[in-house]
Order: C-alpha cells, then structure tokens, then sequence
C-alpha cells in the first residue's frame, strides 16, 4: 500500500478540507469577543457578551434544562447499555443475538428526524405529555447506542482470567461481578456516559420535535435567538456550548485511550 504523501495534491486538499471544516467556528470564537452589538462588524475587544450571557434568566434556565436532561438521560442510557452489553457480550450465542445488537445500534444508523419523528408519534399515541419528561426520554432512547457502544468494546477487550481466579476463589457470581468486573468495565462505562452526555447536551433536533413549553434546552434556545436576530451573545452562548463539548470529548478520548492502554497491558 503506497503511503498518503505518494498521492499528488492530497496534502493541499487535507488542509482545503480542514480550512473548510473549521474556519467558520473560529469566526464564531473570534466574533464571540466583538464588543460591537453587530454580529460581523468588528468594535474592538471585549468580554461584555459573555457576561450578559450570564445574567440572562432565560439562558440560565435553558442550561438548567440541558443539565438535567443530560445527567438523568446519562445515568439511564448508560446503565441500559451496560446490562445490554453485558448480555450481549457474556451470554454466550442465543436465539435473536444479532437482531438485539442490530437494533440496539440502528439509531447510530438512522437519520436523527426519523428517529425524532417515529418518537413524537408514539409520544402522541399513547397520550405522553410529561414537558421535560418528553425530552428525556426520547434522549434516553437516542444515546443507549453511544453509551453501549465503548462500554461493549471494552467487555470485549478484557481479560476473564481475573474473573476466573475469582471463582475459583470462592468468591460467588454477585463478588465477582462487583470486586472484579466493574473496576475492569469501569473505563468503558465512563467513557459510554461521557459521550452520551454530550451528545444530549448538543442534541437540536429530537428536542425541538419532543419538547414542549417549559422544556427548552440551550441548543433550542439558540435556534429561537438566531430567530429573533444575530447579536454577539449568540456566539458567546455558542462559545461556551463548544468549550463544554471539547472538553467532555477530549476527556472521553482520554479515557478510551487508558482504557485501550490498559487493556494491551
């Protein structure tokens, strides 16, 4: 196999593509600092966006949403998940195996408005109108993939033997699986939690379908200041939403990254 710098032209069209890619977030970081109150007019530096962002009630109440929303979609998706693995991983070969991880993985598969869609429907069916509670579980139902994914990754990556040596020590079924497999799961689970809370902090779509008054999260609540006007706190309020998904993106990659570390040891 020849090597990428053989290709003629393909290392101008890497930077095109990555110039492409994230030239336009940079404009929104640089822009974010624009004490003018016009969006792509240039007044100097300034932080005054920012902290009127921070004093704005109704952005408050959008994080407080995005929170919860998150943290109770998390904590759910990601001990769903882990069971799901769990049986899927360890239970050895069973009738509808592959038709169960098949459709634990088709959202990942599935266009985002169909699943939002398929949701509001069966939300309207069965008479659901719970404002948050919507929101929350359809996330629930959005992120069961994302959690499951690393969390059975990880299972599949890990050595029995210290299970094994566990059972033969007279430790029972219950010991070993809470002594021994969930330190050794514990990296996989948190990575599986980390990338479903971001992917439910950032989620625009499902929300907007779902969710009903009172249940606006950030995402949403951009959308609705984009409706009203471009002003600088947008990009301020975009900012602070990107800064908190690196980070949580960055950490997910760093703990796959031990965990894959420590696996190969």
């Amino acid at each position: 196999m020849l090597p990428v710098g053989h290709y003629r032209g393909l290392g101008t069209w890497t930077v095109v593509f990555f110039i492409f890619l994230y030239l336009p977030i940079v404009v929104l970081i640089f822009y974010s600092f624009n004490a003018n109150r016009m969006v792509m007019s240039w007044g100097g530096f300034g932080l005054d966006w920012y902290l009127k962002a921070f004093r704005n009630d109704d952005i408050q109440n959008a994080v407080w949403n995005s929170l919860i929303v998150a943290t109770v979609a998390t904590i759910f998706a990601t001990a769903i998940a882990t069971i799901g693995a769990l049986v899927l991983a360890r239970g050895g070969n069973f009738r509808g195996k592959t038709v169960s991880l098949g459709l634990i993985t088709l959202p990942l598969m599935v266009p985002e408005i169909v699943t939002a869609v398929a949701v509001l429907i069966f939300f309207a069916a069965i008479g659901l109108n719970w404002g948050l509670g919507n929101v929350i579980i359809a996330h629930i139902t959005f992120c069961i993939p994302f959690a499951f994914m690393p969390i059975r990754a990880r299972l599949e990556g890990m050595d029995t033997s210290l299970e094994q040596a566990a059972r033969d020590l007279y430790a029972s079924e219950w010991e070993t699986f809470r002594y021994v497999t969930v330190p050794l799961l514990m990296p996989g689970i948190v990575a599986g939690a980390m990338l479903s809370f971001v992917i439910s902090m950032d989620d625009f779509i499902i929300t907007l379908m779902v969710g009903g008054a009172g249940s606006t999260t950030l995402p949403v609540y951009i959308y609705s200041m984009i409706r009203r006007g471009l002003t600088p706190e947008i990009n301020a309020v975009s900012t602070l939403l990107l800064l908190v998904s690196v980070a949580i993106v960055t950490a997910y990659w760093v703990v796959s990254k031990k965990s894959q570390t420590n696996t190969a040891h």
